[in-house]
């Protein structure tokens, strides 16, 4: 279980969830490869012990890489948006989709085409929170106001009196 689903109140629900884009890996990646490679080519010229060490170097770097990219859990549910990032060092970010104001989302050129962005929080009287390299930028905005949108349409709803059989009152959503 994830920590997202862990904070989830009673009747909450997860509508869509993000994480961070692949490319965050990309140089963890590269710089991984290249420990490994030099290690392959270490081990060909007879050198057993630090080409063992460079391999399991290569591979320990492609797994921190992988590590951050998987530590970072981004949801919209019914009620908020939850963002969690970091494994030994833990940061977490919630807001209930009442209280934004505004969801913004900057794209470069290269996230554009490959699909990340930086995704900007600001609720109401706060400070913009920027989370960058988030995959499916504008889906993830798109999904919190839709849940902004719902909760004031239900908001401006009149209530209804209604009359049960017994002459008591109740009022309720339409």
């Amino acid at each position: 279980m994830g920590h997202i689903e862990s904070t989830l109140i009673p009747g909450e629900q997860v509508l869509y969830e993000t994480g961070l884009h692949w490319v965050v890996a990309v140089g963890a990646m590269f710089c991984g490869g290249f420990f490994a490679l030099v290690g392959v080519l270490m081990l060909i010229a007879g050198s057993i012990g630090g080409g063992i060490f460079l391999l399991a170097l290569g591979g320990l770097v492609v797994y921190l890489g992988h590590l951050q990219r998987e530590s970072t859990e981004m949801a919209v549910t019914n009620r908020r948006i939850i963002i969690k990032t970091g494994l030994l060092k833990r940061r977490t970010f919630e807001i209930l989709t009442s209280k934004v104001e505004s969801i913004g989302v900057e794209e470069g050129l290269i996230g554009r085409m490959l699909g990340y962005g930086t995704v900007v929080v600001r609720g109401t009287g706060g400070t913009p929170e920027p989370f960058r390299t988030v995959a499916h930028p504008l889906e993830f905005r798109r999904q919190v106001q839709q849940q902004i949108e719902h909760r004031e349409q239900q908001m401006a709803r009149p209530a209804q009196v209604q009359r049960n059989s017994e002459d008591t009152v109740t009022v309720g959503q339409l």
